[in-house]
This record gives C-alpha cells, structure tokens and sequence, in this order.
C-alpha cells in the first residue's frame, strides 16, 4: 500500500471519531483525582461498554464527557472539537445526551411533560420526536398522561433515555441503565439500549452487568482505578482469561 493510500485510509478512520478521551484526569475534590489517565475513543454508530469494579471511575467519566466533574488535564472531544468543561446546556445544544443511573425523571410530571421537558430547546420538534421515541418504546405513547412517579423502576428508565432521545442527539451517555432492575426488565433494558444504538446514536453506556453489556457492545473498556485496564470488542473482552479472571468473575450482573 502506498503512503498516500496508508494515509488516506488514516484520515478516514479518524474522520469517524464522535468522541475521543486522551489521558484525562478529573475528580470532584481539589487535589483527588478520580481518572487518572483514561483513553477513549467512539466512532460514528459505536456502542461502547464501559465496565469495571466499584470506584474505577466509571461514571466519572460519562459525567466528565457531560461537563460534571472538574477535567484537570488531558483532552475530551467532539467530532475533533474540545469540549473540556464545557456545561452541560452547551453540549446538548451539541448533540450530546446523557442519563444519570439515579433522579432521572422528573416524578411530579407526567410522562408527557417529561418528554416536553427533554425538548425545551427546540419545542417545535415535538410531534415528529415523539413519533421516533415511541417507535423504540411504544408502551410510553398509550400512557403519555400517567405520573412518572407511579411507574416502577424500569419504566422510569424508559422514560429518562426517552428525554434524552427527544433532542435528536448524535451521542447518547448511559450510567448503568440496568440497575436495581429485575431480570426481566435488565433484559428490556438492553434491547431498548440496542435499538436506539442501531437508529443511528452513537451510544457510551457504563454498566454494572458487565457480561451483558459486553455482549451487546461493539467494543468495551475496563478501567481501574481510574485508568483503562483493558480495550477490545466485546466478544474479545468476553473471552480474554485475563480479563474474566480479574473481572468478570466479580462483575457479573451484581456488581458496579
């Protein structure tokens, strides 16, 4: 292959990165670092998992994509563009989606206002967002007037990705959609995290069913203490010793 051939095909492979993380370091605390030196890299259309023990820095580092936590160095971009610290109305204006594990809806409003909610920036878009979101989850349009504070856990989930969803966002942060989930619903959880994906949304999701999620991934990372241990398909990560000696066998649809 010629060099001018090498170097396109280069070109190209970068031209698709949604969202890339070079050795950031971030915490909440002065001085107490959380990350320390994660590496990251989505492109266009990617589902990435990210697993790994309590305390790793899991969600740490979607709420650093999200402008959340306090970034110290490193650099985060979107679509070749910085983002360090920028707030979080500034990324959503941006594309960039995110839903928290916990307070992820608002409880005294109805679905329906939840979801007017989720679109404040562009409230003429609604009619046509809300025919997409509830494509993916169509139970929520038969009961668009019930309080989201009387649904169970997996439904309130239903409804925080469908906020999300209604900006139209190009990126889509998940923190551990399957927690504190029945099985049943888990399994809910992935096929609706799978459907949105192949809509189109390149999708970040931590997860404490690391096996599940490394199932359903296009690639995955597993930090530890901070960093990024370990980075391949999800099929890889499943099958590499290391990896299902180290953490597997303490991640499997419990731990976080």
């Amino acid at each position: 292959m010629s060099d001018t051939t090498s170097g396109n095909a280069a070109a190209t492979a970068h031209d698709d990165v949604v969202v890339e993380l070079t050795d950031v370091h971030a915490g909440y605390l002065p001085g107490v670092n959380i990350l320390n030196g994660a590496n990251l890299v989505a492109r266009q259309g990617e589902l990435i998992g990210i697993i790994g023990p309590n305390g790793a820095g899991k969600s740490t580092l979607l709420k650093s994509i999200f402008g959340l936590v306090n970034v110290r160095s490193g650099e985060i971009t979107l679509n070749g563009e910085s983002i360090v610290n920028l707030k979080a109305d500034k990324l959503v204006k941006r594309g960039v989606a995110f839903v928290p594990q916990t307070n992820n809806v608002f409880p005294s409003l109805s679905i329906e206002e939840n979801l007017q909610m989720g679109l404040y920036q562009n409230p003429k878009a609604y009619t046509e967002r809300l025919e997409f979101v509830t494509s993916i989850f169509a139970e929520l349009g038969k009961r668009l007037k019930q309080r989201a504070g009387s649904l169970s856990g997996g439904e309130r989930q239903m409804v925080a990705m469908s906020r999300a969803l209604m900006m139209d966002p190009s990126v889509l942060l998940l923190d551990e959609p399957s927690a504190g989930l029945s099985p049943v619903r888990q399994d809910d959880a992935f096929i609706r995290v799978s459907d949105i994906n192949k809509a189109g949304v390149t999708t970040i999701m931590v997860e404490q069913n690391a096996r599940r999620c490394l199932q359903i991934c296009d690639r995955g990372y597993v930090l530890d203490q901070g960093k990024d241990a370990y980075e391949g398909t999800g099929r890889d990560l499943l099958n590499d010793p290391k990896v299902i000696g180290l953490y597997l066998g303490t991640l499997g649809t419990d731990a976080g």
